[in-house]
C-alpha cells in the first residue's frame, strides 16, 4: 500500500487507537517548545491536527502541510480557528510557502517516511526567518535498528508503511550543509528510568545563515 493511500485509510483511527509513539510525540512537541516564542509556524506533516491545537495557543499564524486527504479532512474538521490554513503538499517537492515566512518549521513523525533529507533541510533554510527555528521529532533509528516503523490495525490485519532509517548524523550533517545550527538534541524513552531503547529523537536546529 502506498504511504498517501496508507495515511488515508490510517485517518479514522489515527487519533483514538493505542498508539504510543504518537502520544509521545505530542509529550516532546509541548515540552521542547514550551520556552521558545513563535509567531509564525510552517508544521510539516501536520496529520489530523494533533500538534497544532497547541501551536495555536502561542502562534499568530500557523500553516499545515500534509499529502493524505484523509488526515487533512480530519484536521479541518477539528480544528475552527482564522489563524491557521491547512493545506495539500508533497514535501519532496517544492514548497508553496513564501521565504521567509516562519518562525518555526515543525516536523513530527514525518521524515521517516522521506529519503532525501537533505531537501527537507534546504526549503526548511528558504522558508524560515533568519535564527528562525527547526524542530524535529521522529521515530529514534534505534527503534528502527529493532524492527519498529510506522504501523496500524485494520480488519485485514496489521499495515505496515515504506519508511527510511536516518541515522542521527544524517540529520546533524544535513542541518550543517544548510546553514543551520544544532542547539537542542534529546532522547526520549517510554518510562522514566532510560533502561529500553529510546522511542523518540528530536532536534532543535537554528538558521545562522542564508545559502
Amino acid at each position: 500500500m502506498s504511504i498517501k493511500k496508507a495515511y488515508n485509510s490510517w485517518s479514522n483511527q489515527y487519533d483514538t487507537n493505542d498508539n504510543k509513539t504518537r502520544d509521545l510525540d505530542r509529550k516532546v512537541t509541548l515540552e521542547t517548545l514550551e520556552k521558545y516564542h513563535f509567531n509564525t509556524v510552517l508544521e510539516l506533516g501536520c496529520g489530523t491536527g494533533k500538534n497544532t491545537q497547541y501551536l495555536l495557543k502561542k502562534a499568530k499564524h500557523v500553516i499545515g502541510l500534509d499529502f493524505s486527504e484523509g488526515m487533512l479532512e480530519k484536521a479541518v474538521a477539528k480544528i475552527k480557528s482564522p489563524k491557521v490554513r491547512f493545506q495539500k503538499a508533497d514535501l519532496t517537492k517544492e514548497w508553496e510557502i513564501d521565504n521567509n515566512f516562519a518562525d518555526l518549521i515543525t516536523c513530527s513523525l514525518t521524515l521517516e517516511h522521506i529519503q532525501n533529507l537533505d531537501f527537507i533541510f534546504e526549503q526548511a533554510q528558504l522558508k524560515l526567518k533568519q535564527k528562525g527555528l527547526f524542530f524535529i521529532s521522529e521515530l529514534h533509528p534505534f527503534k528502527q535498528y529493532a524492527g519498529s516503523k510506522a504501523r496500524y490495525e485494520t480488519e485485514e490485519g496489521t499495515q505496515e508503511l515504506e519508511v527510511y532509517t536516518h541515522h542521527i548524523t544524517e540529520y546533524l550533517n544535513s542541518a550543517t550543509r544548510n546553514g543551520f545550527e544544532q542547539i537542542e538534541l534529546k532522547e526520549w524513552f517510554d518510562m522514566p528510568n532510560k533502561k529500553e531503547v529510546p522511542r523518540l529523537v528530536s532536534f532543535v536546529f537554528r538558521k545562522e545563515t542564508s545559502l
